[in-house]
This record gives C-alpha cells, sequence and structure tokens, in this order.
C-alpha cells in the first residue's frame, strides 16, 4: 500500500481509531494484522516470505541462551542463511546468472541459456515490496541475541510486529529491537501534542512526495529517456534534479513513516540529518539514510576490522559493495556506492595533508567548509547518475553527452512555469531543512498562535490541490 495512495487514506484513520479504542493487551494483535493488510495489499502471496524470516528467527533467538556455543553459532548460521537466502533468490538470482552469462559468453563459451524458448526466465521473478527492509532488521535482531546484547523476545506476537509494523514496513528506517520492542509493549495513553505532531510530519512528507519530488521526476524522466541529447546544460539540470528528488523522495516516505508512528506514541529514528549539507563524505554518510549505514558499520565494518583484522581500505570497498547491491541487482548501484568509497578513501588518506596544508595557508573555516561542500555534493550528485541510469553504458553516455558544450537549452518539458517552480520549491525546501531539518519541521507549526497555524492548514490544503502532480507515482526506495 502507498502512503500517497487513496487506500491509505482510509486504512490509517481505521488503525488509528481502532488502535485507541482497543485495549492495551490487544493492540498489538491490531497492528499485526493491519501491518500483514497493509503489506498484502501490494502482493498477497509474498507475504509468506516475511513469515518465513519471522518464524525462523523469532525461534533461532529463543533457544539461543539456552544451548552451547556451538549450537548457538549454528542457529545464528540458519537464520542468516535462510534470509540471505531468500534475499538472493528473489532479488539477485537473475543478477548473477546473467552476470555469469556475460563472463562465460566473453571467452566464447554459452552454458547459461535463460531466454531459450521454453527455458525459465529468472527475471519473471517477482521482487518483493521491502524485502531489503525487513530482511535487514531481522537479521540485525538474530545477531544482537548472538552477541548477548539483548535477550530474545518470548512473545511470537510482538516479535512478529517488530518485522511488519506498517509504518517503516517496505522502506525503513531499519529500527533495531532494543529500541522498537519495549515501545511496541509499553501502554500508550491519548497524546494529542504528539498526534497533532505525527499529522504534521504526514503532511510535511506527503507535500515534499506529491508536490516536490514527483514534480522534479518529470524533468529527470525527460532527461535520462535521453541521455545522447544535444543539450548539455539540461543533462546537468536532470541529475541535480535527480539528486535533490531521491532525496525529498526518500525522505517523504521516512517522514510519513515517523509521523503515522508518532500518532500511536511510537518514535522511530531519523533517518536523515541534512544530508545535503554535508562538508565530507563520511559525513553525508552519517546523515544520509542514517539507519543503513549505522547497520553496516556496525554488523559488517566493525567485524570485517576487529575480528578479521582487514585493513581500513579493504574494509571501506567490501562496506560499499554491500551497499550497492543492497540498493539494487545492478551493476550501476554498485559502481555508484564505489564511488561513493573511493572518495571516503581519498578523504581518509589525505586527511593530514590537508591539515598541514589549511594550518600552512591560514585558510577559513567557512572557505574550508564550503570547498568541502561543493566538491563533496558535486560528486556525489554527479555519481547518481549511475544510480538512476538502467545501465553502465547509458550512464557513459550521459556523462559524455553531459560535458559536451553545446546548446544552453534546459526547457525540455517545454514549460517554463514548472521548471522555475522547481527550482524555487528546492530552495524552499532546503531552506526549511537547514533551520529546522526533516524531523522538527512540525515546530514551524505548532510554534505557531492558533490563527496563524489554521491559515497555515488551509494554504497546505490549497497547495496540495493546485500544484500536486497528478499522478500516483510510486516511492523510489520501493525496489529495494
Amino acid at each position: 500500500m502507498l502512503f500517497n495512495s487513496f487506500e491509505f487514506l482510509l486504512f490509517f484513520p481505521i488503525m488509528i481509531i481502532g488502535f485507541y479504542t482497543l485495549p492495551h493487551k490487544n493492540r498489538w494483535l491490531w497492528l499485526l494484522l493491519g501491518s500483514y493488510f497493509f503489506y498484502m495489499v501490494h502482493e498477497p502471496s509474498l507475504v509468506l516470505l516475511l513469515i518465513i524470516s519471522t518464524t525462523v528467527d523469532y525461534f533461532c533467538a529463543l533457544k539461543m541462551p539456552s544451548v552451547s556455543n556451538k549450537r548457538k553459532k549454528h542457529l545464528l548460521y540458519v537464520s542468516v542463511f535462510t534470509n540471505i537466502g531468500i534475499l538472493f533468490l528473489f532479488k539477485y538470482l537473475f543478477f548473477f546468472t546473467s552476470s555469469i552469462e556475460g563472463i562465460l559468453k566473453f571467452f566464447g563459451l554459452n552454458i547459461i541459456d535463460t531466454g531459450h524458448a521454453g527455458s525459465y526466465n529468472f527475471n519473471q521473478i517477482l521482487l518483493p515490496v521491502g524485502i531489503s527492509f525487513y530482511t535487514f532488521q531481522t537479521l540485525s535482531y538474530t545477531i544482537d541475541v548472538y552477541r548477548g546484547k539483548i535477550l530474545p523476545e518470548k512473545h511470537f506476537g510482538v516479535f512478529a510486529l517488530y518485522v511488519s509494523f506498517f509504518p517503516q514496513l517496505v522502506a525503513g528506517p531499519i529500527e533495531r529491537a532494543s529500541r522498537l520492542i519495549p515501545q511496541l509493549k509499553q501502554k500508550i495513553e491519548i497524546n494529542i501534542p504528539n498526534i497533532k505532531k505525527g499529522l504534521i510530519l504526514i503532511a510535511w512528507g506527503l507535500f515534499l512526495k506529491v508536490v516536490v519530488a514527483d514534480r522534479l521526476g518529470v524533468y529527470v524522466d525527460a532527461a535520462f529517456e535521453n541521455p545522447e541529447s544535444p543539450h548539455s546544460l539540461a543533462l546537468v539540470l536532470g541529475f541535480l534534479f535527480f539528486s535533490f528528488q531521491i532525496y525529498y523522495d526518500f525522505s517523504a516516505y521516512v517522514s510519513i513513516a515517523i509521523g503515522t508512528a508518532k500518532t500511536m506514541g511510537y518514535d522511530l529514528m531519523a533517518n536523515f540529518n541534512r544530508p545535503i549539507f554535508s562538508t565530507s563524505t563520511a559525513q553525508f554518510w552519517q546523515r544520509w539514510h542514517i539507519s543503513l549505514s549505522h547497520w553496516l558499520r556496525d554488523y559488517l565494518y566493525a567485524p570485517l576490522v576487529k575480528k578479521y583484522k582487514l585493513s581500513r581500505v579493504t574494509a571501506v570497498l567490501i562496506v560499499f559493495f554491500v551497499n550497492g547491491l543492497w540498493h539494487g541487482a545492478n551493476w550501476t548501484f554498485i559502481v555508484w556506492s564505489l564511488l561513493n568509497a573511493l572518495l571516503l578513501i581519498i578523504e581518509i588518506g589525505t586527511l593530514k595533508i590537508r591539515r598541514k596544508i589549511i594550518n600552512i595557508l591560514k585558510l577559513p573555516k567557512w572557505l574550508v567548509s564550503f570547498c568541502g561542500w561543493f566538491i563533496v555534493i558535486g560528486y556525489l550528485f554527479s555519481s547518481l547518475i549511475f544510480f538512476r541510469s538502467p545501465s553502465i553504458n547509458d550512464a557513459l553516455v550521459y556523462y559524455k553527452h553531459m560535458f559536451n558544450i553545446g546548446s544552453m537549452h534546459i526547457n525540455i518539458i517545454n514549460n517554463y512555469f514548472e521548471l522555475c517552480l522547481s527550482i524555487l520549491l528546492i530552495l524552499i525546501v532546503q531552506t526549511i531543512h537547514y533551520y529546522k531539518g526533516n524531523s522538527k519541521v512540525y515546530e514551524l507549526v505548532t510554534e505557531r498562535p492558533p490563527y496563524v497555524r489554521y491559515c497555515m492548514y488551509f494554504m497546505y490544503i490549497i497547495i496540495i490541490v493546485l500544484f500536486a502532480i497528478n499522478r500516483q507515482n510510486t516511492f523510489i526506495y520501493f525496489q529495494f
């Protein structure tokens, strides 16, 4: 179910009314049934994968405290192999088979024939929505129980709700059990300020999605559909618009998720902290998709460095390779992520030299910060061309024609009003993010006098009615 759908506008109030009407002891069941319904609206049969993952992890973790270390490790392997196996089968099988086929063809061999009449096409396997998110979430639970950081949850229903909690089920944030499960058990009373904050965050997220991100997507689609365009400036604007589109699109989902949970008294972690104002690659990844960055740090980078004694550079390359693969079964995502890793490694390796140069030249802090921001954001934004392109070849063609300085024409959608409106909306949203970020945007409303708040509510409705893009676009991160 999409947050920006009519179905959700009906589903959400029913869930809230039922939640506060039912006694505390029955709320977990109401939320669990609602969460499964929320997921099954998209593809009912794929809920079986969610059930399998939940059941395996529940019983594996439940037995860990009472068995030997060797047996505990076996249970961890069962959990990891089950979850990664499902993820591999439904998301990466076709990618790996096609990659192997390409390598074999390069050496003159043609063993795998996925296109033969009557043979099975691996590409026909349907990608379950949100599988990467809930797989990482359940894995973090099992690993934390194995490490002794948390005790296993004995209530199967509560654990199943932790895995499937509908606000963050399909696109995060990736919550830790130690943070979310205690909240799910807590008795919650009606809290009007919390409900107001939650509703404002939902409204903000919808604005980011249907007014801003989807509007930018119209221009982005036009630019990337024709990477051989002679209008190089339009291609530059295309990747800049996509950088803001994906940020607003994903942060819109997270804002709605956090707002939805907050209306029921639950606090989900912030997934963004003004990443576009970062002055280094390390800082960017500490602020962008925070729950995923922390997951990769705690469950992949730390063991590689501390347990397996790999160098920081090697560990960074492995982590960013996995990061790219997590985002999608395509070499474009891997190249995009490794380009991020490359800049991070350069930053680490040149840190001392850069500090010496800054001290010798006595450069002011504001100039250093500005130069860092300009280089980092320019580099990271341009790397997203690989993220958006359907293939590496398409990305390279886009780069080539983007640097062929030719026509200064940028109005490829033939609508100057929409183009100017898109730029204006970016400036407005970035100003708000600079001062309030995404998680405290409600303060712009709640700290105003009543008559100002009602005027803002009215203006919001007018803006949504007049400027929302009239097409129901899925969130970009739904495919991951």
